[in-house]
């Protein structure tokens, strides 16, 4: 049986991939949230804290002697205008959404290449590769998962390990009320960003279910290949696909329009 370490997995899609993942795998399921389960095991943990996320690898380890996959989950999301955002805001947002990641990657790595292969999954966003405003700080976050992903995997390839980058849309999910939201400078801004989250809170709520996206996590977890950075979603692949080949003006225009106006 495969051992699955997953960050951020008490609730949203980490939830939901950690549902996917144990039925057929032992689950170490790694937040800062209390937790109690049935069928994977719960260690309490930041992973913003490098050595909390020793810690609980070591456990791991230690308990299983191995582990076959790493799914990064953790993270949440601030809103607001960079002129007005607290420095403190913006450097917790990168300290968990980035450095949570590359905390947890760093501390999985040595084991999985002493046993000869991994697989590494990281969840990113559309919003790494389509920037949005009033969300610069989480979408920077989420855009550097997705380069941090790419140079990773060429550089552990040949241990047989092999790192992956999973880019949701917009998912229903307890997110959209956990988002840190300031609107601070709206006034001056003529109201943008109010309008922004607005609009940005929509979309989520009609958005994907976390199901959908937990059994997309758990099929680049498993897959004999998966590509550096992939997107979930017929639509987001498309809206993807487009910002890669039109003209960058006419893409920040389009985005400009629906998140800026």
């Amino acid at each position: 049986m495969k051992t699955v370490v997953i960050t951020g997995g008490s609730s949203g899609i980490g939830l939901s991939a950690a549902n996917e993942i144990a039925k057929t795998c032992k689950v170490y399921e790694l937040s800062r949230r209390e937790a109690t389960y049935d069928d994977r095991v719960h260690i309490r943990t930041d992973v913003s804290d490098e050595k909390s996320v020793r810690s609980a690898i070591k456990q791991v380890i230690e308990a299983e002697g191995k582990i076959d996959i790493l799914v990064c989950c953790a993270g949440f999301g601030i809103s607001g205008a960079v002129e007005f955002t607290d420095e403190a805001d913006a450097r917790r947002q990168l300290d968990v959404n980035f450095y949570g990641v590359d905390n947890t990657v760093r501390a999985v790595l040595p084991y999985m290449r002493e046993a000869g292969g991994g697989r590494i999954v990281c969840v990113s966003s559309v919003a790494g590769a389509i920037p949005i405003p009033f969300q610069t700080y989480y979408s920077v976050s989420k855009a550097a998962i997705n380069a941090y992903v790419k140079a990773l995997d060429l550089e552990v390839k040949p241990f047989g390990i092999s790192a992956c980058a999973v880019m949701p849309g917009d998912i229903r999910t307890g997110f959209t009320a956990a988002r840190k939201k300031s609107y601070e400078g709206d006034d001056i801004y003529d109201g943008r960003i109010s309008r922004s989250v607005a609009g940005m809170e929509k979309d989520e709520i009609h958005g994907g279910t976390p199901d959908f996206a937990g059994k997309f996590i758990a099929k680049k977890a498993f897959a004999k290949r998966v590509p550096a950075v992939c997107t979930i979603g017929l639509k987001y692949k498309f809206l993807v696909l487009l910002a890669r080949t039109l003209p960058q003006q006419f893409v920040l225009k389009i985005v400009g329009m629906l998140y800026a106006k």
